[in-house]
């Protein structure tokens, strides 16, 4: 009884890789995009919420995510830059342009957090409020938006994990946008008929011998 060893298809073997890098390049390329927008988007709108006593009487202060911390749009920018990046370097520097990628993630998933429990900006209205610099804000609490910043930090760490991962196996910027350091050749100058006297003008304007003699 003969066995027959089944021999695997090297065209399916060599497309594995070639899907991987593309799924995982729409993947990296959308939680990219949509992690930074989103945490610009959650940086403009109320992080925390309270009061202050002026006059004897409660005055409600709210403040926005940038007044809290500039951190979280500043690292959405940055990762948003290196994801455009990844594509125009290669090999070493592809892995680090996919570091700072996923570094920019962490850092905004930190400063969304640590801005969900800070009443600093909210304590500086309160002193301006009441025009007392030792008075704090009271009833103080926090909205949603400070986790959906952190959840836009999340997506972006992502990507940075993707390109960490399965960058080698991404398209890089095509070489004919490469500025080539050979000169580029010189085209040949026309024929010159000697029975046309426009040819032996417009050779004389070149600067050429229109007698095909060369001097002597």
């Amino acid at each position: 009884m003969e066995y027959v060893t089944a021999v695997p298809d090297p065209r399916s073997e060599a497309a594995a890789p070639a899907r991987s890098g593309r799924r995982s390049l729409a993947l990296a390329l959308l939680c990219g995009a949509l992690g930074a927008a989103v945490a610009l988007l959650a940086t403009r709108q109320s992080w925390s919420e309270g009061t202050a006593t002026v006059a004897g009487g409660s005055f409600p202060l709210t403040a926005k995510g940038s007044d809290v911390t500039g951190v979280p749009a500043a690292l959405a920018i940055v990762g948003l830059a290196a994801l455009v990046a990844v594509f125009a370097v290669r090999r070493a520097g592809r892995h680090l342009v996919a570091a700072v990628l996923a570094l920019s993630g962490v850092g905004t998933i930190v400063a969304a957090l640590l801005g969900a429990s800070d009443s600093s900006a909210l304590d500086d209205q309160a002193a301006k409020a009441s025009g007392d610099t030792t008075s704090t804000v009271t009833a103080f609490s926090h909205t949603a938006w400070p986790y959906v910043a952190a959840a836009a930090g999340v997506l972006l760490l992502l990507a940075g994990l993707l390109a960490l991962r399965y960058g080698r196996l991404w398209p890089a910027m095509s070489g004919r946008y490469e500025r080539a350091g050979a000169p580029r050749p010189r085209r040949a100058a026309p024929a010159v008929d000697p029975d046309r006297p426009e040819d032996l003008w417009k050779a004389l304007d070149r600067g050429e011998d229109p007698t095909g003699m060369d001097p002597a």
